[in-house]
């Protein structure tokens, strides 16, 4: 992440300013510029910022959004193959490049949302798994991805034997929950990233969420893992009492020219109204070639179509689910 480098019109974008504005503002703010480590390029050189530049410049310019409560939101889909991964951690960049903190939980054994963060899961000494068994605290088990306001609880093949561990313990349901309480001051959004199966890690996700997020294929294969995930949320109202406050269905992959995905998508928004985004993922192949590098979609090409679509989902669920009161700063 360190290595991510913004040139003048991008960097100002981000910070939801025009070019002409940030040259303005690095002028009025040189010194104070300078002093954060900011850099400060010679009349008529382009400069090139990374992403603690982008921290330096939101404090200093006063671009900071506004602290919200913390809101865990949980990304699953019982089918696999749906791009999940690049979703979910495309959207956590995305938030922490606004600004937001951000905390994001990989909980597949695989470790894959480690990876499009450029973090080697399988060199991490912690998961979850000695957070929520261990009962280690769970900011020892928070490692820096590189992207101020960005952290990430690792993964790797130490998680798959989680369900196992959890089956004999009390109050099983709940341990992800209750560990989540010791950073809930310090981060705006909790991303979950689950692998696609149902288990007891899976169920505590799920009773951790305020929102559930659905990547779908506009195929009709996922009709069937769609309502097993509706049918197991269903039991959780009712015999864990815990409700979800929205369930957003997310298109993915979607290619307009493909007469089965409009069949699928005209399907979807005839059963799932309530729940469907009106915003789709276009198929990009930018995804994977950026999963590939290390890094999320906006940093590996910000133009992309894969960009534009996770930047729109983003402000539709923010529509849905309320801007951030403000709070005091921790």
């Amino acid at each position: 992440m360190e290595s991510i480098r913004y040139s003048a019109r991008r960097f100002a974008q981000v910070l939801g300013m025009t070019p002409q504005e940030l040259a303005r503002a690095e002028s009025s703010h040189a010194l104070e510029l300078e002093h954060a480590g900011m850099p400060v390029p010679a009349p008529g050189k382009p400069a090139l910022y990374g992403v603690a530049d982008l921290a330096a410049a939101r404090t200093q310019l006063g671009k900071l959004p506004a602290r919200r409560l913390m809101r865990r939101q949980l990304f699953l889909n019982f089918k696999g193959g749906t791009g999940k991964t690049s979703v979910s951690t495309s959207y956590a960049f995305r938030l922490a490049e606004m600004g937001h903190r951000v905390l994001v939980i990989d909980l597949d054994s695989q470790g894959h949302a480690s990876k499009c963060l450029g973090v080697a899961g399988e060199e991490s000494t912690a998961t979850l798994f000695d957070a929520i068994i261990k009962k280690q605290p769970l900011k020892e088990v928070i490692v820096p991805t590189g992207m101020p306001g960005l952290d990430l609880v690792p993964s790797n093949l130490s998680m798959s034997t989680i369900d196992l561990s959890l089956m004999p313990l009390a109050a099983r349901e709940f341990r992800l929950r209750n560990a989540l309480k010791e950073v809930e001051n310090q981060y705006d959004y909790v991303v979950l990233d689950a692998p696609p199966s149902f288990g007891l890690l899976n169920l505590n996700a799920l009773m951790a969420a305020n929102d559930l997020f659905v990547p779908v294929l506009a195929d009709f294969l996922s009709f069937h893992g769609l309502k097993l995930l509706f049918e197991t949320v269903q039991s959780l109202e009712e015999d864990l009492e815990h409700v979800l406050d929205h369930i957003f269905i997310v298109i993915n992959a979607y290619n307009a020219t493909y007469k089965i995905a409009k069949e699928a998508r005209e399907a979807l928004e005839k059963h799932y109204p309530d729940f469907l985004l009106k915003q789709v993922i276009r198929q990009c192949t930018k995804f994977a070639q950026s999963s590939s590098e290390g890094i999320p979609i906006f940093a590996y090409d910000s133009e992309s179509k894969g960009a534009e679509d996770i930047q729109s989902v983003l402000d539709e669920v923010v529509g849905r689910i309320g801007e951030p009161v403000k709070l005091k700063l921790a």
